[in-house]
């Protein structure tokens, strides 16, 4: 057509959005936060919950494996707790201290010209003192969190999540420790072939595919047009059948369901340089006059 041949065609950018984990995504493994969680976790399950300190790595393992989180787990076995006492556990004792200033990551982030949110499992406190001691804190438009997805104490699985708000804030109440039935999971994997199901957690998380369509819709993402940023395989995979661009961080082994691998956050530039070409999207060619047009991000 003579108005195509005339004016240059305005290329629409791929995405919209970027979508970043936190923990072991915007810093590296070797910090050793995770480790550090992963023994508050156990501590937390003998202190406060009374399980047999024998139990413990078994049981977290099964916990993680069939729910996500070892939290999730604990409740959909019978255990009730505080969430906020529970995430103070955890997350108060971590070194927190490893963790520096990321100069060379925050010009990475604030160079892109989309919208960056945080998605995390983690609560609120804990991802916001991470940014801070990452000096991240203006990089991201938001943090869905625990409390977005989880902002009432519930002791019940329920699909009526109409009160959730993007990043809430809202406190649970003071249940008890655990409830008089708490469900064997150690024995039912014990058995050759176990029948009967597993009970169903009343949190929220990843990488329950459910919990990243609510994160989305809460946050007005489209998946099709967003980059999602995770360390964990079984995010990535979830994330890719709810639509999602992927790219998995901390490996250089491509795995099913990432669309990327990146060794480190750093390398982002080297392996996606696309994401810095969206301006140059912008430009129309008009009678061989480049014009500047405006990106929504």
């Amino acid at each position: 057509m003579e108005f195509e041949g005339r004016y240059g065609q305005v290329q629409r950018q791929k995405y919209d959005c970027l979508l970043f984990d936190l923990d072991d995504t915007l810093y590296p493994l070797s910090s050793g936060l995770a480790a550090g969680c992963l023994k508050n976790i156990q501590d937390y399950m003998v202190e406060k919950l009374g399980i047999h300190k024998t139990k413990i790595p078994d049981l977290c393992n099964l916990l993680y494996k069939n729910y996500g989180t070892t939290m999730a787990g604990l409740r959909a076995i019978g255990y009730d707790f505080d969430y906020d006492d529970y995430h103070s556990f955890v997350h108060g004792r971590l070194p927190y201290d490893n963790l520096k200033p990321d100069p060379v990551l925050k010009s990475l982030l604030l160079g892109l010209p989309f919208r960056k949110l945080i998605f995390t499992n983690a609560d609120e406190a804990h991802a916001t003192k991470v940014l801070s001691r990452l000096g991240l804190e203006g990089c991201f438009e938001g943090i869905i969190c625990f409390e977005t997805l989880n902002p009432t104490h519930k002791t019940a699985v329920s699909d009526d999540e109409d009160d959730i708000e993007f990043v809430g804030s809202a406190t649970p109440s003071s249940p008890g420790s655990r409830s008089s039935d708490i469900f064997d999971i150690i024995a039912h994997f014990a058995q050759p072939n176990p029948s009967a199901a597993l009970p169903k957690t009343p949190i929220v998380c990843k990488p329950s595919e459910a919990a990243i369509e609510r994160a989305l819709e809460l946050a007005n993402i489209n998946p099709h047009r967003t980059l999602f940023f995770e360390d964990s395989v079984r995010n990535i995979q979830a994330g890719k059948r709810v639509g999602l661009h992927t790219v998995l961080v901390g490996t250089s082994q491509r795995v099913r369901g990432a669309d990327c691998v990146l060794e480190s956050i750093h390398n982002i530039r080297e392996a996606i340089p696309e994401l810095w070409e969206a301006d140059k999207m912008a430009e129309v060619n008009y009678s061989g006059v480049a014009v500047e047009t405006s990106v929504t991000a």
